[in-house]
């Protein structure tokens, strides 16, 4: 049965059975070893099939997310399940837009606030995480060096934790996307799938409840406020904003007028 089975599937029987359970010459070419030899050998053919298919998924599923939208992250999901538990009604609110659809401003919004060298690094900005360090001695409120690249690796495929495991995992999988994605792509499912507020994800939802609008119809103001509220989105509205909120959408703006200007349509 086995035997027929890795004719069909010779790499994942390879993987779940070794070759050494169903291969009778090899079964006594180790019967010689011991227990723990034994052990150890299945052990290291199981750890090398678990990593194979890894990264045979992660590839996949970055390569698959170059053109297909996500249909939910699991932050959306680990937000849901908290309303669920907390007997309140789940809500996810989003709607898809190409980037064409989306005004520039809210791009260049983003990387104003953001991630000011999007276009120049390879997902990590390093020059970003030494000002950061420098900073956080000196500062009570923290500062984050975290590029857009790799917000959009963290929000597509990763859980929202702040180990060092899944930051790991979350400078792989940036590193994957900015190989396999074109900067277009990382923007586009960036303002597709961010958490603008309580249920809120993606600037075209976030624009809707917010303003009224479509996102393609957001103003300089309008998008600078909707990036100012990113780092905590379910503390602050941009439709209500903070004297917090509006000194941080006026550094902002200011910062828009610095950056060389966006076209969704070339980037």
């Amino acid at each position: 049965m086995i035997n027929k089975l890795k004719k069909i599937f010779p790499f994942f029987i390879d993987c779940l059975v070794p070759e050494i359970l169903f291969n009778k010459d090899q079964r006594m070419e180790n019967s010689g070893l011991g227990l723990f030899q034994r052990i150890k050998l299945y052990s290291k053919s199981l750890l090398i099939c678990l990593i194979s298919f890894f990264f045979l998924l992660s590839i996949s599923g970055v390569v698959i997310g170059r053109f297909i939208p996500p249909a939910f992250t699991p932050l959306m999901m680990l937000r849901a399940q908290e309303k669920v538990f907390s007997g309140k009604k789940a809500s996810i609110r989003k709607h898809w837009e190409p980037i064409e659809k989306i005004s520039s401003n809210m791009a260049l919004a983003v990387v104003a606030s953001e991630d000011n060298r999007f276009f120049e690094h390879f997902g990590i900005d390093l020059e970003a995480i030494k000002d950061a360090e420098q900073q956080n001695k000196h500062s009570r409120r923290p500062r984050g060096a975290s590029t857009i690249s790799q917000q959009t690796a963290k929000n597509v495929f990763l859980w929202p934790n702040h180990s060092y495991i899944r930051k790991g995992f979350e400078v792989y999988y940036t590193l994957l996307i900015e190989a396999f994605w074109s900067k277009k792509r990382i923007m586009e499912v960036y303002l597709n799938v961010i958490e603008m507020g309580d249920g809120i994800y993606g600037a075209e939802a976030a624009a809707h409840y917010y303003f009224h609008k479509p996102a393609a119809k957001l103003s300089r103001q309008e998008a600078a406020l909707l990036a100012a509220v990113l780092p905590n989105p379910r503390k602050w509205r941009p439709d209500k904003p903070s004297d917090y909120i509006l000194h941080r959408q006026s550094w902002i703006l200011w910062n828009m007028n610095n950056i060389e200007p966006i076209s969704n349509s070339g980037f």
